[in-house]
């Protein structure tokens, strides 16, 4: 496969990252660019003596000029998030990080897509967005791509079933304002709310939806107490984002993008379920929601205008 990606920041989450692309041979070349030159080095190496039983991937440290006639560039760079300290108290800090990155990559790589996972990432994605000069439609964090497998694997524990068998996503905000439209949701098409009644000859528990959201919530923060990071999920949320813009037909992902009017929201980045592809961001799915969750995920964009009319870009 003929493909290069760019990955900016070679910590934890972009080194894992690079590992997870390598292991599914995503990628022929992989360049790493971080900084503290030697990190990026030393992972690169790292996995590079690994690939003889892999496959022919190239990974190697660089320069921003390395990057030139990147497919893809993935941007961790950042300060990472301290135990009790929420994505959005990184703002300021991050975006100055990102403000001296932008300029350097989006020169070498302006047709390239845009994939940013550092945190707060609806913040930064709609940072690039709006001082880039990149697309748009070329530009998409995360988002609640990580919440909504969080979803899916505590619902896929809760009924013990398989993950692939549950459907649904989380909206709004990767943080605190981030919800699950619950009429959406389901198992095998049936809706999570009626699938415990549904079941003959299995004894199943009741559904706690107050549990459940709690637990996409707080995960990121059980997590990095007890190992400092979070850097697997995330590895693997982004390895499969960029899988999908591999492929020739478009899939349907809760990245973050910068809305137009949808649900009566614009002017900011959050996850509703986009189109997206090998031309980058070619739709969005206005879902048919409740009254209730139209006013969550209109919450959801209020929280995050008020932390954006805080920064400055």
């Amino acid at each position: 496969m003929s493909n290069k990606i760019t990955i900016i920041g070679a910590g934890q989450v972009g080194s894992t990252i690079a590992f997870a692309l390598t292991i599914k041979q995503l990628a022929s070349e992989i360049v790493m660019i971080d900084i503290a030159k030697d990190r990026a080095m030393g992972e690169a190496m790292d996995i590079r003596q690994g690939t003889p039983f892999v496959g022919p991937v190239s990974i190697h440290d660089g320069d921003y000029e390395d990057a030139k006639g990147s497919d893809i560039v993935v941007v961790t760079s950042g300060v990472a998030r301290k135990p009790g300290q929420s994505r959005l108290d990184l703002a300021q800090i991050n975006v100055d990080i990102t403000k001296t990155i932008i300029p350097e990559i989006t020169r070498v790589c302006p047709n390239a897509l845009y994939v940013i996972v550092a945190n707060p990432v609806d913040i930064l994605t709609y940072q690039f967005v709006k001082t880039s000069g990149i697309p748009a439609d070329h530009i998409f964090g995360t988002g609640t791509m990580l919440d909504t497998a969080r979803f899916r694997a505590r619902i896929a524990e809760t009924y013990k079933v398989a993950q692939e068998n549950v459907h649904g996503y989380v909206f709004g905000e990767h943080g605190d304002s981030s919800f699950v439209p619950w009429s959406l949701a389901n198992i095998g098409s049936v809706p999570v709310e009626k699938y415990a009644a549904a079941l003959e000859g299995i004894k199943a528990p009741d559904l706690n939806k107050d549990d459940v959201e709690d637990y996409i919530r707080k995960s990121g923060g059980i997590i990095i107490a007890a190992k400092k990071c979070t850097n697997y999920a995330i590895g693997i949320t982004t390895t499969h984002l960029c899988e999908a813009l591999n492929y020739t037909t478009d899939s349907v992902l809760t990245v973050s993008t910068m809305l137009t009017g949808e649900y009566g929201i614009d002017d900011v980045c959050l996850s509703i379920p986009a189109v997206i592809g090998r031309k980058g961001i070619t739709g969005r799915v206005v879902a048919p929601l409740l009254d209730s969750e139209v006013a969550s995920l209109r919450h959801s964009a209020e929280c995050l205008k008020d932390v954006i009319k805080q920064i400055k870009f």
